[in-house]
Protein backbone atom coordinates (compact mmCIF):
# COMPACT_ATOMS: atom_id res chain seq x y z
CA UNK A 1 0.00 0.00 0.00
CA UNK A 2 2.87 2.35 0.88
CA UNK A 3 4.21 1.88 -2.52
CA UNK A 4 1.15 2.20 -4.64
CA UNK A 5 0.55 5.25 -2.53
CA UNK A 6 3.61 6.63 -3.41
CA UNK A 7 3.62 6.19 -7.14
CA UNK A 8 0.31 7.75 -7.20
CA UNK A 9 1.84 10.86 -5.61
CA UNK A 10 4.56 11.06 -8.31
CA UNK A 11 1.83 10.22 -10.92
CA UNK A 12 -0.02 13.10 -9.88
CA UNK A 13 2.90 15.49 -9.43
CA UNK A 14 3.95 14.73 -13.25
CA UNK A 15 0.45 15.02 -14.19
CA UNK A 16 0.19 18.53 -12.20
CA UNK A 17 3.41 19.33 -13.67
CA UNK A 18 2.64 19.01 -17.27
CA UNK A 19 -1.17 20.40 -17.08
CA UNK A 20 0.56 24.11 -15.65
CA UNK A 21 2.68 23.88 -18.34
CA UNK A 22 -0.05 23.15 -21.17
CA UNK A 23 -2.68 24.90 -19.43
CA UNK A 24 -4.71 27.94 -21.82
CA UNK A 25 -5.56 29.82 -19.31
CA UNK A 26 -3.38 31.76 -16.75
CA UNK A 27 -5.83 31.43 -13.63
CA UNK A 28 -6.34 27.49 -14.69
CA UNK A 29 -2.58 27.08 -14.61
CA UNK A 30 -1.81 28.80 -11.25
CA UNK A 31 -5.03 27.02 -10.06
CA UNK A 32 -3.15 23.51 -10.72
CA UNK A 33 0.05 25.35 -9.35
CA UNK A 34 -0.92 26.02 -5.99
CA UNK A 35 -2.33 22.17 -6.02
CA UNK A 36 1.08 21.13 -7.33
CA UNK A 37 2.65 22.80 -4.04
CA UNK A 38 0.24 21.38 -1.57
CA UNK A 39 0.50 17.84 -3.28
CA UNK A 40 4.38 18.29 -3.03
CA UNK A 41 4.11 18.75 0.40
CA UNK A 42 2.54 15.71 0.91
CA UNK A 43 5.82 14.50 -1.09
CA UNK A 44 8.14 15.86 1.57
CA UNK A 45 6.33 14.16 4.40
CA UNK A 46 6.75 10.70 2.74
CA UNK A 47 10.37 11.03 2.64
CA UNK A 48 10.26 12.68 6.58
CA UNK A 49 11.32 16.12 5.25
CA UNK A 50 8.59 17.68 7.51
CA UNK A 51 9.86 21.70 8.20
CA UNK A 52 10.38 21.59 4.28
CA UNK A 53 6.65 19.76 4.13
CA UNK A 54 5.54 22.99 5.92
CA UNK A 55 6.78 25.29 4.06
CA UNK A 56 6.42 24.06 0.73
CA UNK A 57 2.16 23.67 1.68
CA UNK A 58 2.65 27.82 3.00
CA UNK A 59 5.22 29.18 1.02
CA UNK A 60 5.08 27.25 -2.18
CA UNK A 61 1.51 26.66 -2.47
CA UNK A 62 0.02 29.38 0.18
CA UNK A 63 1.72 32.84 -0.38
CA UNK A 64 2.86 32.11 -4.09
CA UNK A 65 0.04 31.31 -5.56
CA UNK A 66 -1.78 34.02 -3.87
CA UNK A 67 0.85 36.27 -5.81
CA UNK A 68 0.46 34.52 -8.60
CA UNK A 69 -3.07 35.22 -8.79
CA UNK A 70 -2.76 38.69 -7.51
CA UNK A 71 -0.35 39.18 -11.27
CA UNK A 72 -2.86 37.77 -12.92
CA UNK A 73 -5.95 39.93 -11.96
CA UNK A 74 -3.80 42.24 -12.61
CA UNK A 75 -2.70 41.78 -16.26
CA UNK A 76 -6.07 41.11 -17.00
CA UNK A 77 -7.65 44.83 -16.06
CA UNK A 78 -4.62 45.94 -18.20
CA UNK A 79 -5.59 43.40 -21.13
CA UNK A 80 -2.05 43.47 -22.88
CA UNK A 81 -2.55 42.89 -26.24
CA UNK A 82 1.33 42.30 -27.49
CA UNK A 83 1.63 39.58 -29.83
CA UNK A 84 1.71 35.90 -28.86
CA UNK A 85 5.05 33.90 -29.30
CA UNK A 86 4.65 31.81 -32.15
CA UNK A 87 5.51 28.06 -33.00
CA UNK A 88 9.34 29.01 -33.18
CA UNK A 89 9.08 30.58 -29.82
CA UNK A 90 7.09 28.13 -28.45
CA UNK A 91 9.59 25.61 -29.96
CA UNK A 92 12.66 26.75 -28.33
CA UNK A 93 11.83 27.86 -25.31
CA UNK A 94 10.57 23.93 -24.96
CA UNK A 95 14.05 23.16 -25.77
CA UNK A 96 15.64 25.13 -23.35
CA UNK A 97 13.54 24.04 -20.45
CA UNK A 98 14.39 20.03 -21.88
CA UNK A 99 17.93 21.06 -21.72
CA UNK A 100 17.93 22.88 -18.23
CA UNK A 101 16.35 19.79 -16.72
CA UNK A 102 18.66 17.39 -17.97
CA UNK A 103 21.26 19.10 -17.02
CA UNK A 104 19.89 19.24 -13.76
CA UNK A 105 19.33 15.66 -13.83
CA UNK A 106 23.12 15.29 -14.87
CA UNK A 107 24.24 17.19 -11.94
CA UNK A 108 22.54 14.74 -9.78
CA UNK A 109 23.35 11.30 -11.11
CA UNK A 110 26.87 12.80 -10.84
CA UNK A 111 27.29 13.66 -6.91
CA UNK A 112 29.66 11.38 -5.26
CA UNK A 113 27.94 8.15 -3.51
CA UNK A 114 28.18 8.17 -0.71
CA UNK A 115 27.59 11.53 -0.87
CA UNK A 116 29.72 13.93 1.90
CA UNK A 117 27.75 14.95 4.53
CA UNK A 118 28.52 17.20 7.54
CA UNK A 119 25.44 16.09 9.64
CA UNK A 120 27.26 13.91 12.03
CA UNK A 121 29.19 17.41 13.27
CA UNK A 122 26.23 19.26 13.30
CA UNK A 123 24.06 16.23 15.45
CA UNK A 124 26.92 16.12 17.52
CA UNK A 125 27.16 19.87 18.17
CA UNK A 126 23.47 20.36 18.73
CA UNK A 127 23.32 20.06 22.35
CA UNK A 128 25.40 23.19 22.69
CA UNK A 129 22.91 24.86 21.32
CA UNK A 130 19.71 23.84 23.35
CA UNK A 131 17.68 23.18 21.11
CA UNK A 132 15.88 19.40 19.83
CA UNK A 133 15.40 20.75 16.05
CA UNK A 134 18.66 20.15 14.06
CA UNK A 135 16.86 21.97 11.01
CA UNK A 136 16.39 25.26 13.52
CA UNK A 137 20.05 24.39 14.86
CA UNK A 138 21.34 25.02 10.68
CA UNK A 139 19.31 27.95 10.03
CA UNK A 140 19.61 30.07 13.48
CA UNK A 141 23.09 29.04 14.60
CA UNK A 142 25.41 27.03 11.95
CA UNK A 143 24.52 29.11 8.89
CA UNK A 144 22.97 32.10 11.07
CA UNK A 145 24.28 34.98 8.68
CA UNK A 146 22.33 32.85 5.51
CA UNK A 147 19.60 33.49 7.39
CA UNK A 148 20.03 37.09 8.26
CA UNK A 149 20.72 37.87 5.17
CA UNK A 150 17.87 35.94 3.57
CA UNK A 151 15.49 38.20 6.05
CA UNK A 152 17.05 41.43 4.50
CA UNK A 153 16.77 40.37 1.35
CA UNK A 154 12.68 40.39 1.92
CA UNK A 155 12.81 43.41 3.26
CA UNK A 156 14.85 44.78 0.43
CA UNK A 157 12.11 43.13 -2.48
CA UNK A 158 9.19 44.46 -0.68
CA UNK A 159 10.68 48.09 -0.83
CA UNK A 160 11.50 46.75 -4.57
CA UNK A 161 7.71 46.31 -4.57
CA UNK A 162 6.63 49.68 -2.77
CA UNK A 163 8.56 51.62 -5.36
CA UNK A 164 6.48 51.01 -7.65
CA UNK A 165 3.63 53.05 -6.77
CA UNK A 166 3.23 56.63 -7.91
CA UNK A 167 5.37 59.83 -6.31
CA UNK A 168 1.75 61.25 -5.17
CA UNK A 169 0.64 57.99 -3.42
CA UNK A 170 4.18 56.88 -2.18
CA UNK A 171 3.04 56.20 1.68
CA UNK A 172 -0.55 55.39 1.37
CA UNK A 173 -2.26 52.15 1.42
CA UNK A 174 -2.11 49.10 -1.15
CA UNK A 175 -5.82 48.33 -2.45
CA UNK A 176 -6.43 44.38 -1.64
CA UNK A 177 -10.12 44.30 -1.00
CA UNK A 178 -12.34 43.02 -3.99
CA UNK A 179 -15.36 45.88 -4.92
CA UNK A 180 -17.49 43.18 -3.94
CA UNK A 181 -16.36 40.59 -1.25
CA UNK A 182 -17.99 36.96 -1.60
CA UNK A 183 -20.24 35.47 1.54
CA UNK A 184 -18.18 32.44 2.00
CA UNK A 185 -14.83 34.66 2.06
CA UNK A 186 -16.18 36.96 4.85
CA UNK A 187 -17.23 33.91 6.52
CA UNK A 188 -13.91 32.51 6.39
CA UNK A 189 -12.44 35.47 7.55
CA UNK A 190 -14.51 35.54 10.37
CA UNK A 191 -13.77 31.81 11.72
CA UNK A 192 -10.39 31.03 10.49
CA UNK A 193 -7.84 33.49 11.69
CA UNK A 194 -8.55 32.83 15.75
CA UNK A 195 -7.40 29.00 14.68
CA UNK A 196 -4.48 30.55 12.48
CA UNK A 197 -2.91 32.60 14.61
CA UNK A 198 -3.23 29.59 17.47
CA UNK A 199 -1.53 27.47 14.65
CA UNK A 200 1.47 30.19 14.34
CA UNK A 201 2.27 30.49 17.69
CA UNK A 202 2.38 27.02 18.60
CA UNK A 203 4.37 26.35 15.26
CA UNK A 204 7.07 29.30 16.23
CA UNK A 205 7.43 27.53 19.83
CA UNK A 206 7.81 23.97 18.76
CA UNK A 207 10.21 24.97 16.03
CA UNK A 208 12.77 24.74 18.31
CA UNK A 209 12.31 21.29 19.05
CA UNK A 210 9.80 19.90 16.52
CA UNK A 211 9.10 20.85 13.13
CA UNK A 212 8.27 24.19 12.14
CA UNK A 213 9.85 27.55 12.56
CA UNK A 214 9.48 31.05 12.06
CA UNK A 215 8.75 30.81 8.01
CA UNK A 216 5.87 28.60 8.74
CA UNK A 217 4.17 30.78 11.10
CA UNK A 218 5.10 33.68 9.60
CA UNK A 219 3.38 32.61 6.20
CA UNK A 220 0.23 31.65 8.23
CA UNK A 221 0.20 34.33 9.87
CA UNK A 222 0.56 36.69 6.80
CA UNK A 223 -2.25 34.41 4.99
CA UNK A 224 -4.69 34.95 8.01
CA UNK A 225 -3.98 38.78 8.13
CA UNK A 226 -4.48 38.98 3.99
CA UNK A 227 -7.62 37.28 4.66
CA UNK A 228 -8.49 39.93 6.95
CA UNK A 229 -8.49 42.32 4.28
CA UNK A 230 -9.63 41.01 1.52
CA UNK A 231 -12.95 40.67 3.25
CA UNK A 232 -12.75 44.01 4.33
CA UNK A 233 -12.91 43.44 8.27
CA UNK A 234 -9.43 45.18 8.54
CA UNK A 235 -8.31 48.33 6.28
CA UNK A 236 -5.09 47.87 4.20
CA UNK A 237 -2.09 49.55 6.75
CA UNK A 238 -0.52 53.24 5.21
CA UNK A 239 3.33 51.95 4.21
CA UNK A 240 4.16 54.97 5.95
CA UNK A 241 2.81 53.98 9.45
CA UNK A 242 5.40 53.45 11.90
CA UNK A 243 4.23 50.83 13.58
CA UNK A 244 4.20 49.06 10.41
CA UNK A 245 7.78 49.45 9.86
CA UNK A 246 8.82 48.72 13.25
CA UNK A 247 6.88 45.44 12.71
CA UNK A 248 9.00 45.15 9.27
CA UNK A 249 12.69 45.27 10.73
CA UNK A 250 11.88 44.08 14.17
CA UNK A 251 13.01 40.99 13.37
CA UNK A 252 15.97 41.46 11.52
CA UNK A 253 17.29 44.75 14.49
CA UNK A 254 17.25 42.03 16.38
CA UNK A 255 19.29 39.59 14.96
CA UNK A 256 21.84 41.91 14.21
CA UNK A 257 21.89 43.32 17.44
CA UNK A 258 22.25 39.64 19.56
CA UNK A 259 24.92 38.98 16.59
CA UNK A 260 26.75 41.97 17.71
CA UNK A 261 26.22 40.91 21.32
CA UNK A 262 27.76 37.44 20.36
CA UNK A 263 31.10 39.54 20.14
CA UNK A 264 30.97 40.37 24.03
CA UNK A 265 29.46 36.94 25.17
CA UNK A 266 30.84 34.79 22.96
CA UNK A 267 33.91 35.67 21.29
CA UNK A 268 31.97 36.40 17.43
CA UNK A 269 29.58 37.62 15.29
CA UNK A 270 26.27 35.76 15.84
CA UNK A 271 27.54 33.39 18.33
CA UNK A 272 25.59 32.12 21.44
CA UNK A 273 26.77 31.86 24.80
CA UNK A 274 25.70 28.11 25.25
CA UNK A 275 24.23 28.42 28.64
CA UNK A 276 21.37 31.41 27.43
CA UNK A 277 21.60 29.78 23.67
CA UNK A 278 17.82 28.54 23.42
CA UNK A 279 16.56 31.88 24.62
CA UNK A 280 18.13 33.97 22.57
CA UNK A 281 16.90 31.67 19.52
CA UNK A 282 13.52 31.61 20.50
CA UNK A 283 13.50 35.47 21.17
CA UNK A 284 15.08 35.78 17.42
CA UNK A 285 12.40 33.29 16.07
CA UNK A 286 9.07 35.47 17.80
CA UNK A 287 10.62 38.66 16.40
CA UNK A 288 11.12 36.90 13.25
CA UNK A 289 7.96 35.72 13.08
CA UNK A 290 5.99 38.63 12.92
CA UNK A 291 8.98 40.51 10.65
CA UNK A 292 8.24 37.73 8.51
CA UNK A 293 4.39 37.97 8.29
CA UNK A 294 3.97 41.16 7.63
CA UNK A 295 6.42 41.25 5.00
CA UNK A 296 4.99 39.07 3.03
CA UNK A 297 1.47 40.05 3.78
CA UNK A 298 2.83 43.62 2.33
CA UNK A 299 4.89 41.76 -0.82
CA UNK A 300 1.21 40.08 -1.63
CA UNK A 301 -0.86 43.36 -1.01
CA UNK A 302 1.50 45.27 -3.40
CA UNK A 303 2.31 48.99 -3.95
CA UNK A 304 0.11 51.83 -2.58
CA UNK A 305 -2.77 52.78 -4.73
CA UNK A 306 -4.42 54.82 -2.07
CA UNK A 307 -3.53 58.00 -0.95
CA UNK A 308 -2.83 58.91 2.70
CA UNK A 309 -5.54 59.60 5.01
CA UNK A 310 -8.02 58.63 2.88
Amino acid sequence: MSLLLDLALVAWLLALALYVTSARGDRDAIVAFIAFGLLLGLGWTRIAALDVALTEAAIGGGVTGMLLLRAEAHLRKRKPGGPSKGVVGKAVTAVACVMVTVGLMLVVLAFPSPAPTLAPAAAAALPATGLGNPVTAVLLAYRALDTLLEKVVLILALIGVWSLAPDGLWGGAPRLRPALVPEPLAYLAQMLPPFGVLIAVYMCWVGADAPGGTFQAGTVLAAMWLLVMLAGLSPEPETRGKALRLTLIAGPALFVAIGFLGFAMAGGFLSYPESIAKPLIVGIEAALTLSIAATLGLLVAGPAQMASGR
